[in-house]
């Protein structure tokens, strides 16, 4: 820094405004120390600087899965809010994993990240809180927080289950199969909570009009193995309700090795709405999350309390809404779940499925 000092006529602490306050100096100043910077390949020390004033410019972002376009879409939302202001983004993908995820946070704030965007792996949140009351302003998204205790950004998932029951057992469908994640996840809970509030207010039994099949991940590979236990063992079952995209698209791939037609035999609906459901073929209907919204009320959330010594926590809430396709529309001849169960001997055999006689449309 002296070096640029002095080859710009120019005190250190007037290179250091021109680093970190520009506008503190004059415009023509400011060229001729940047020149210098230039001339002379000067780096500034981040480390260095962190050190003396504590503050390091970086928010750390804890997803639970880097590989869902889901959380991708979250994060380029909190990555626009952030970047005028100078931050950069230390992402940590926790795959769902609790051990992992308080690994991270531990790493986070050695490295004196200026707070977190947060994903919880789990219900319980003692340590992310104990984490913002060690002056660490940290958000959570797509996750409500206890009352008062973080600020938060979430979506209606118990709406969000309701719109996609709603729309599969209105349409005709008898019996959904819910491909779920683990109740310890909230979404997955809430989501569980809104396909049988929709079948009570049908009428239905919702025990019998909605049965759940738990999967340990929400990924592709386990909406795919999901497909053995919804045809083998689910009688009745005419559709099927996954908890996100990336199981329905697991899901699809599985029905479709079995020679089940979708949605003639079986309507699916995802969760989430990301790029790729409107690719798929057929089209997937699916329950539409604003994504990059929930990342840029995030990041927002974060500015506003790092910034205001008398904030309140407070909680961002957004309607989930639901996009129909292809995939979970009735059509004309469309065989029915008797045809596909009479005379069944290997869901696995993808030519015994093709053998089945179509039932006339109901």
């Amino acid at each position: 820094m002296r070096e640029v000092a002095e080859l710009a006529g120019v005190s250190i602490g007037t290179v250091s405004n021109v680093l970190n306050n520009p506008a503190m100096v004059a415009p023509a100043t400011r060229a001729r120390v940047r020149a210098a910077i230039e001339s002379t390949g000067f780096v500034r020390s981040t480390a260095a600087h962190q050190l003396r004033g504590g503050k390091s410019r970086s928010v750390g972002v804890v997803i639970l899965d880097v590989s869902n376009p889901f959380f991708t879409d979250m994060v380029r939302g909190a990555e626009q809010a952030l970047r005028d202001d100078g931050y950069v983004l230390v992402l940590c993908s926790t795959d769902e994993s609790p051990e992992r995820e308080q690994h991270y946070l531990g790493l986070l704030e050695e490295h004196r990240v200026e707070g977190v965007l947060i994903t919880p792996a789990e219900r319980e949140l003692a340590h992310v809180v104990a984490l913002a009351n060690r002056g660490i302003p940290t958000v959570l998204l797509d996750r409500s927080a206890p009352a008062g205790a973080l600020c938060s950004v979430t979506v209606d998932d118990v709406r969000g289950g309701e719109l996609a029951a709603t729309h599969l057992l209105s349409s005709g469908r008898a019996r959904i199969a819910l491909v779920n994640g683990p109740a310890s996840i909230r979404q997955c809970a809430d989501r569980r909570r809104g396909a049988r509030r929709a079948a009570r207010r049908l009428g239905l039994d919702a025990d019998k009009a909605i049965v759940e099949v738990v999967v340990p991940a929400l990924t592709d590979v386990h909406g795919e193995h999901a497909v053995e236990r919804v045809l083998g063992e689910l009688p009745g079952v005419d559709a099927v309700m996954c908890a996100n995209d990336l199981l329905a698209l697991g899901l699809l791939r599985g029905l479709a090795a079995r020679g089940v037609s979708v949605p003639d035999e079986m309507a699916v609906v995802g969760y989430d709405d990301v790029a790729f459901a409107a690719m798929l073929s057929p089209a997937l209907t699916s329950v539409r999350q604003p994504k990059l919204e929930l990342g840029i009320a995030g990041a927002e959330l974060l500015l506003e309390e790092s910034r205001d010594p008398h904030h309140v926590h407070r909680e961002v809430r957004f309607e989930p809404e639901l996009v129909i396709r292809a995939s979970s529309l009735p059509t004309v001849g469309s065989a029915g779940v008797d045809a596909r169960r009479a005379g069944r001997k290997s869901v696995a055999d993808p030519a015994t499925r093709r053998a089945q006689p179509p039932r006339q449309q109901r």
